[in-house]
């Protein structure tokens, strides 16, 4: 059910006011017809004023996401495109690097490229460029909750090597304001293997702006490297974009409910309107935060991960590489909520809280 002011509008109710549902919400399935997005399936989704793109070759991430018209998704300088050549070709993957809304990096490795025992793994690695097999969309009806469903499936496999298999996905509920996430990643291999996965959620302006919020139930907080390190205690707030400027990474131990549940959110107090991720410390225990002022490339990116941003190599040499067993699975689960009103406040009310019951 809907309020409308004091009105509660349900089925019944919408039905007498619509020809057809796809005034308030509804999949269409499209593909793109020029530039380096040429080809590319995708499905475009509406729920109400909530809008946002599936890239169904492109491993059903998502692309564009707004609200009230109010974009809040990042896009990177090369724009939306397809598969190229050059997708998993070392550092030439940036020129692929689209951004969006969210792009899932792995499952053999993720952040920067590395090359271990003669075999090379690509930057973010290969999945986030996969095609999605046996995808579909459906809307339907449950009481007085308009259902939208997209799943699909990416296989990462190799001959004589892993055979790792992500089936995903994507709800959402009119009216809501909430997009749900379910991943399975299964070895339908006979040996066991590394599984490396890291959810580059990436937020751009006009939502992302100088004064922005950056709102996390931080308990520590550790610079990547030299060029992040004197920028530290700024990590929380965004500064007006600033020509040339280097990127910093930080990363985070996040606070957590006893259910391991925890989040990440991006505030915005002037346009009155927040994003905010939900996830589990159990099976995304790393968390980075991607902090980027450039002139073009302003950008903020919420990074939950089972893996740490130093990527393959930092793990292998500390013995410390996530593995999935032989025809074993793990579920993970993200919801991205739009905040507006006094949800902004509830957010940061929260990370405070959950700060407390970790000093405690």
């Amino acid at each position: 059910m809907e309020k409308t002011g004091t009105e509660t509008i349900k089925r019944e109710d919408i039905m007498r006011r619509t020809g057809h549902m796809s005034q308030v919400a509804e999949i269409r399935e499209i593909a793109y017809c020029e530039g380096r997005a040429k080809g590319m399936g995708a499905y475009q989704v509406k729920n109400g004023p909530l809008q946002f793109t599936v890239m169904k070759d492109k491993c059903l991430d998502l692309a564009e996401l707004s609200y009230r018209g109010v974009q809040m998704s990042f896009l990177t300088k090369p724009g939306l495109q397809g598969r190229n050549h050059y997708d998993t070709n070392g550092d030439e993957a940036q020129r692929s690097i689209m951004g969006g809304m969210l792009f899932t990096c792995g499952l053999e490795n993720v952040c920067a490229p590395c090359e271990i025992d003669g075999k090379e793994y690509p930057m973010h690695g290969r999945i986030r460029t996969t095609p999605a097999e046996h995808a579909g969309a459906e809307t339907y009806w449950e009481g007085d909750t308009y259902q939208i469903r997209i799943h699909g499936t990416m296989r990462e496999a190799e001959l004589f090597g892993e055979n790792l298999v992500l089936r995903r996905e994507i709800t959402t509920e009119w009216p809501g304001k909430e997009i749900r996430i379910h991943d399975i990643i299964e070895n339908q291999g006979f040996r066991e293997e590394p599984m490396m996965i890291l959810y580059h959620f990436n937020m751009g302006y006009p939502l992302l702006d100088e004064g922005a919020k950056i709102v996390l139930p931080t308990c520590k907080v550790t610079p990547r490297d030299e060029a992040a390190a004197p920028h530290t205690e700024q990590y929380g707030v965004m500064e007006a974009p600033v020509d040339e400027e280097p990127e910093c990474v930080f990363l985070h131990e996040l606070a957590a409910d006893e259910d391991g549940n925890t989040f990440a959110a991006l505030i915005n107090e002037k346009l009155g309107l927040g994003i905010r991720l939900s996830f589990s410390k159990k099976n995304l225990p790393y968390f980075m935060q991607w902090k980027a002022l450039a002139s073009g490339d302003y950008v903020i990116g919420l990074e939950p991960a089972n893996s740490s941003v130093y990527g393959r190599g930092y793990h292998v040499e500390r013995d410390t590489l996530h593995t999935l067993a032989p025809q074993a699975c793990e579920e993970m689960e993200l919801t991205i909520t739009v905040l507006e009103g006094e949800e902004l406040q509830q957010t940061e009310r929260l990370a405070e809280q959950l700060k407390k019951m970790a000093r405690e």
